[in-house]
């Protein structure tokens, strides 16, 4: 018997990447991440925000600015956020799920913690260096990127 309301893996591990998104305090740029295993266990969740102990209204959230003044010398990435929550002890194999193309940075991680796919919905820094030497690595790397493919029906949970 098939259910209707049935979804499929990408779907719930990017349902979850997205939702993992909204506890993000960055009022410009929420990003959700999910690292699923190969057999679709939930291994670990991420989102963009400051390090542990360091507190949201303390920090810049401000986009431009001198260096110091930004969010971007401070806030962790969700995918480095997931790789470093990981209470295990080996990614190999796993898929990750973000919301938005991973950066150079957080493509080195992946790369390392030997994540072998990324499911992304967005990608829009594509033209940036970042992007472009994030795409460099994974394909010399092997690791497998593909966009996200949704399916376009609304899903609305209650909290």
């Amino acid at each position: 018997m098939k259910r209707k309301d049935y979804i499929n893996w990408d779907e719930y591990f990017m349902g979850v990447a997205k939702l993992s998104a909204l506890r993000s305090k960055d009022p410009d740029t929420q990003v959700g991440c999910c690292i699923a295993t190969s057999d679709n266990r939930i291994a670990s969740l991420g989102y963009n925000g400051l390090p542990r102990g360091c507190s949201d209204d303390q920090f810049p959230w401000n986009r431009e600015g001198t260096p110091i003044e930004t969010k971007y010398l401070y806030v962790v990435h969700s995918e480095l956020n997931a790789i470093l929550n990981f209470a295990g002890n080996d990614l190999t194999g796993c898929k990750i799920y973000v919301t938005l193309f991973p950066c150079n940075e957080c493509a080195k991680a992946i790369i390392q913690s030997g994540i072998k796919e990324i499911v992304y919905a967005e990608d829009r820094y594509a033209d940036t260096d970042a992007v472009k030497a994030s795409k460099k690595m994974l394909t010399a790397a092997k690791v497998i990127y593909r966009k996200y493919t949704p399916s376009h029906r609304k899903i609305q949970i209650e909290i």
